[in-house]
């Protein structure tokens, strides 16, 4: 019997990369009307790169971080398409992971085809958090 790792050897690259996690970090700071928290995870939900700007709410570390680690472990591509996804469904929305959260402002992070990451903002009413997140995104050259 042969045993095989449930994801590749060089799972290393399927992570969004410090410099490109910095760089959503500071373009959602940049870019930010007003105080927000910006949490950057990985593929599998752990933080790469994170910021509380000066007047953000201390809740709003933690929200960010959820967004995130949401919208990198779920099969949606945002928690906008997961709210929408179980909205009518609150079994559903029971059976998840206690972790996730079903506010606005979490989005995921491709390369190419690859999910490698999410990012999350909070701080803001949601729509904003989530404009900020995908410019963010893509002024660092990823997709979401």
């Amino acid at each position: 019997m042969v045993l095989r790792p449930l994801r590749p050897a060089n799972r290393q690259n399927r992570r969004v990369k410090l410099e490109q996690a910095m760089a959503i970090v500071q373009a959602v700071v940049a870019d930010a009307p007003g105080p927000v928290s910006v949490f950057v995870a990985d593929d599998h939900g752990e933080v790469v790169a994170a910021a509380t700007m000066d007047g953000a709410a201390p809740d709003t570390r933690l929200n960010a971080q959820r967004k995130a680690y949401t919208a990198a472990r779920s099969d949606a591509r945002s928690t906008s398409e997961l709210i929408e996804k179980v909205k009518d469904d609150p079994v559903e929305r029971a059976s998840f992971d206690p972790f996730f959260t079903f506010f606005r402002g979490g989005v995921a992070v491709f390369d190419g085809e690859t999910r490698v990451g999410a990012v999350g903002v909070s701080g803001l009413p949601g729509e904003v958090d989530e404009q900020l997140a995908r410019r963010a995104i893509a002024a660092a050259g990823l997709s979401c």
